[in-house]
C-alpha cells in the first residue's frame, strides 16, 4: 500500500463510513483510485459458468451498487465485478445510519435496504460500459413490491443485453421477508420466472443464485435440489450473516448483515457443504471474509471456482486486489496446481 494510499484510508476511517463510502467511488470516478490493470497468469486463467476470467478474484454486488464507476473498476486487477443490486424502480432504501464500521473486527454490519438507482438509470450507464471487463449485475426487489419473484425477471429482461452474468439476491437480510424466497416452492417459482426472461435475451447469460450462511442443513438441501434442476448455472456462497458470535466493536448489536472477517469460517463452511451437495456439478463462488491471499485460496480449496471480495477493502484499499490475487498465483504454484480448476475442492474435507 503507498503512503498516498495509506493516509487516504486514515482519513476515510475518521469520518461517517457511507460518506467515506461515496468519497472512495469518487476516487474511482475520477481516475484517482489505484490502478493494477490487466493481472493474469496461466495458472490464473479460468472458466466459471462459460466465463472466461482473466483471474477468479472478483468483486462482490453492494460496492458499486449503480454501476457509477465501471471503467475505474475495470482497471483494478479484477477477473470480474458484480454491482447492484438493482430493482425496477429507484428506491432510498433504509434510514440512515445504515453502515457501521467495526475496526477491531475488521468487519462492517449494513442495513441499506437495496437503495439504488433503478433499473432504467443502471441500465443507461451499463449500455456505456467497458466491454474489456465481465461485468455482472445483483438483481433486487422493490420493498413495496406486489410480487417480489417478478421483480428480478423484469430487471433482467431491462439490463440482460448489457451484461455478462447476473446474480438473483434472495439473500439479503435487509429487505423484510425478502429471504423467504430461499424456500424450496418459492425459489423455484422465482427461478424459472428469472431464466425465462434470460432465455428471451438476444445473447442468454449465466445466472447465479447468491445464499444467506444463516440456512440450516434443511434449508441448504433445499437450495442444492433446486439449484441443480432450475437450470441455473451456479451459486454465490454467502452473502451477510445475522450472527453477532465472537464481536468486540461497540457497534455489534446494530441491526443488519455483517460481513468481513468474522464471516470467514461460517461462510466457508456453507460453501463446503453446498460443494458435497451439489458434487461439483454447478459452479461455485466463494464470498465471505475474504481478506488475504491465503483466505482466497482456502475457499477455492473449499469448492469455489472464484471468489469475491468487498469488506475487506475498507481495511486494506484497492491496493488488496492485487496483492491478493499475486499471491493466490503464489500459493496455486507452491502446491503444485497448474491451475485454479486443478485446486478447487481439494481441501473440502478440511470444513466438513
Amino acid at each position: 500500500m503507498s503512503l498516498i494510499e495509506r493516509a487516504g484510508l486514515a482519513v476515510l476511517h475518521r469520518i461517517d463510513p457511507e460518506a467515506a463510502h461515496g468519497l472512495a467511488m469518487l476516487a474511482l470516478k475520477t481516475g484517482l483510485a489505484p490502478s493494477a490493470g490487466p493481472l493474469t497468469s496461466e495458472r490464473l486463467r479460468c472458466s466459471v459458468a462459460g466465463l472466461s476470467l482473466a483471474n477468479p478474484v472478483g468483486l462482490a454486488a453492494g460496492f458499486d451498487k449503480n454501476a457509477e464507476a465501471l471503467p475505474g473498476l475495470a482497471k483494478s486487477g479484477f477477473g470480474f465485478v458484480e454491482v447492484g443490486a438493482a430493482t425496477p424502480r429507484p428506491q432510498p432504501g433504509n434510514p440512515k445510519p445504515r453502515l457501521f464500521r467495526l475496526t477491531q473486527d475488521q468487519a462492517a454490519i449494513n442495513r441499506f435496504g437495496f437503495n439504488n438507482d433503478g433499473m432504467e438509470a443502471i441500465a443507461g450507464r451499463l449500455a456505456h460500459r467497458p466491454r474489456d471487463m465481465v461485468l455482472g449485475l445483483n438483481l433486487g426487489a422493490n420493498k413495496d413490491s406486489d410480487d417480489r419473484a417478478a421483480d428480478f425477471a423484469q430487471v433482467l429482461a431491462r439490463c440482460g443485453g448489457d451484461l455478462d452474468f447476473a446474480t438473483v439476491n434472495v439473500s439479503s437480510p435487509n429487505t423484510e421477508k425478502l429471504r423467504d424466497l430461499q424456500g424450496k416452492e418459492a425459489l423455484s417459482a422465482l427461478l424459472a420466472g428469472v431464466l425465462a426472461a434470460r432465455d428471451g435475451l438476444a445473447k442468454p447469460i449465466p445466472v447465479f443464485l447468491k445464499i444467506a450462511p444463516d440456512l440450516d442443513e434443511a434449508g441448504l438441501a433445499d437450495v442444492a435440489e433446486v439449484a441443480q434442476t432450475s437450470g441455473i448455472d451456479g451459486i454465490i456462497a454467502t452473502n451477510t450473516t445475522l450472527s453477532r458470535d465472537g464481536l468486540s466493536s461497540p457497534f455489534a448489536a446494530q441491526a443488519g448483515g455483517l460481513s468481513g472477517q468474522p464471516l470467514f469460517e461460517k461462510s466457508t463452511r456453507v460453501l463446503a457443504r453446498l460443494s458435497q451437495l451439489t458434487e461439483g456439478r454447478l459452479p461455485l463462488i466463494g464470498v465471505g471474509g475474504v481478506g488475504s491471499a491465503e483466505q482466497a485460496y482456502a475457499k477455492i480449496r473449499a469448492g469455489a471456482s472464484a471468489v469475491q471480495v468487498y469488506t475487506a477493502l475498507v481495511f486494506g484499499g484497492m491496493s488488496l486486489v492485487p496483492k491478493i490475487v499475486r499471491g493466490l498465483d503464489a500459493l496455486l504454484e507452491r502446491d503444485g496446481f497448474a491451475s485454479v480448476a486443478e485446486a478447487v475442492g481439494t481441501g473440502r474435507e478440511d470444513w466438513l
